[in-house]
């Protein structure tokens, strides 16, 4: 029997079938192998590496837009925390702190990385401030149970595991990843390039967003606190301290508090699209609220305002001045309170501070003129 022979449109077939199989089958495959989901977990590929059982660990969908997952559980008979963290290889550090306030700085945290050989690194850091060198290695209040913290690195996903000791973890916890490509210099960690932060309930496993530094919360904060912190007040001064200048202090006046109306306004609105589940919002909130009926309650005495020789001009007056200067004061009050739940109170709030006693020992300079001349 003869030999089958092969040809040549047939050598170019199997060719051309094998490299469709190459550049279709595999990456398909590849996809199928680094996804890692709550439903589906790829963490049992790699359980045999990890010193510690993780076959009835609580699953949280912890941070969507960049793949983290997150797995823990507890042993109630010594209060032993596990905890995978997974995540995809993006050649970046991948890191979970834990905080009990929601605030990265003064958090501890776990970090893992994979090096130049492809070697897992896993350490624990204090978060001491923003700078890399704020943030030393192998320090942090977790109680790490020793030889259960590892980095292990397959089908492209980072699996970040550690065990501690604890009554109860924090109640919030902080994701971060880092710039791709950085290194670290004595495994020092360098600024995240993304982060977030989550409440967790233990016992139920829910999660819900905390927030962090989102643009939607800078954006309601800088506009709050430019239109009810700043432009109000010196709209105040203006009206108080500059009516030898008619009608230059009138125009000023006006176009300084409904710029900083408008402004302070967007803010409240902003903010009513944020879901703070912080210690303070709720108080936050209620003085945002306050303050903008108060300059609700401006604008409409503005357009009723009577003429100077009304008998009730004198009443308008009195409500006028006592509703705009508590409407300074809760203002003041609300951005030192807001700084300090979007935890910006060692920079920003210093900042602010230092701007109200300029306004405070101005107003006192001019408030003192102003006595002498009327005398």
């Amino acid at each position: 029997m003869k030999p089958r022979s092969c040809s040549p449109s047939s050598i170019i077939s199997s060719a051309l079938l094998v490299l469709l199989l190459r550049c279709f089958c595999i990456p398909v495959a590849r996809s199928q192998t680094t996804a890692d989901s709550c439903t589906s977990s790829s963490l049992a590929a790699v359980s045999h590496l990890i010193p510690f059982d993780t076959a009835n660990l609580t699953c949280l969908d912890a941070w969507t837009s960049q793949g983290f997952i997150l797995r823990y559980g507890n042993s109630a008979q010594n209060n032993t925390w596990s905890f995978v963290l997974s995540a995809p290889d993006g050649g970046a550090y991948v890191s979970v702190g834990f905080s009990s306030d929601g605030a990265m700085v003064g958090s501890s945290a776990m970090a893992g990385w994979t090096t130049g050989s492809g070697v897992g690194v896993a350490k624990q850091y204090r978060l001491g401030g923003t700078s890399s060198g704020s943030c030393p290695p192998d320090q942090g209040s977790l109680a790490l149970v020793p030889g259960t913290t590892l980095l292990v690195a397959q089908s492209s996903r980072l699996y970040l595991a550690f065990q501690f000791t604890a009554a109860q973890p924090t109640p919030y916890l902080i994701y971060a990843v880092g710039p791709s490509g950085a290194q670290l210099s004595n495994d020092y960690l360098v600024q995240h390039r993304s982060y977030t932060s989550a409440s967790v309930n233990y016992a139920t496993g829910v999660s819900s967003s905390a927030g962090g530094a989102s643009g939607s919360k800078k954006l309601h904060g800088a506009m709050a606190a430019l239109g009810w912190g700043v432009l109000m007040p010196l709209g105040v001064a203006l009206a108080r301290y500059f009516k030898r200048h008619d009608p230059f202090w009138f125009y000023a006046h006006i176009s300084v508090q409904g710029v900083g109306f408008v402004l302070g306004t967007a803010g409240v609105v902003a903010g009513f699209r944020l879901n703070d589940d912080v210690s303070g919002a709720d108080t936050h909130q209620a003085i945002g609220i306050t303050i903008l009926v108060c300059g609700c309650l401006q604008v409409l005495a503005f357009l009723a305002r009577p003429d100077k020789s009304s008998k009730f001009r004198r009443y308008w007056n009195w409500y006028h001045h006592n509703v705009g200067r508590a409407a300074v004061v809760c203002a003041i009050a609300n951005v030192f309170i807001g700084l300090s739940i979007a935890h910006e109170a060692t920079a920003a709030s210093a900042f602010y501070g230092i701007f109200i006693a300029l306004w405070v020992i101005a107003s006192l300079v001019l408030e003192v003129r102003l006595w002498r001349t009327a005398a």
